[in-house]
């Protein structure tokens, strides 16, 4: 197996990553709105410009990723067990296909940002 190389590699990834949250009936209810192929489909493009920009430092993304989640977690709340699902689909997309630095650096950071997006949920619940 080779390493993430390209866009084309993190797409390859992120079809698996949602196929795998979109099948999962402990996760899949915060991912209903990308049921809609279209949808789906901008939604993926957005994730793509997200990871390329974290791994490859493209400067791709140019949204506010945790505004978003946090605005979904008051409608739907997200609980730990909710971040370990993401986090495992999300390694068992990249082993899929891939392995190397890059590989490891996506996971990292994924870690990293489940992390800080834990930290953030529970300071909003505690500010409520």
């Amino acid at each position: 197996m080779r390493d993430i190389q390209n866009r084309t590699d993190l797409k390859v990834i992120v079809e698996l990553f949602y196929e795998k949250l979109l099948s999962d009936k402990k996760i899949n209810h915060f991912f209903e709105k990308f049921r809609d192929p279209k949808t789906l489909a901008e939604h993926l493009d957005i994730l793509v410009d997200f990871w390329d920009n974290i791994v490859f430092y493209s400067g791709t993304y140019q949204r506010n990723a945790m505004a978003s989640h946090l605005m979904l977690h008051r409608g739907h709340p997200m609980k730990p067990e909710h971040f370990d699902t993401w986090l495992n689909h999300l390694s068992a997309a990249i082993d899929k296909n891939f392995q190397g630095d890059n590989c490891h650096i996506l996971k990292t950071r994924a870690l990293s940002i489940a992390t800080v997006m834990r930290i953030k949920i529970n300071e909003l619940d505690q500010n409520s």
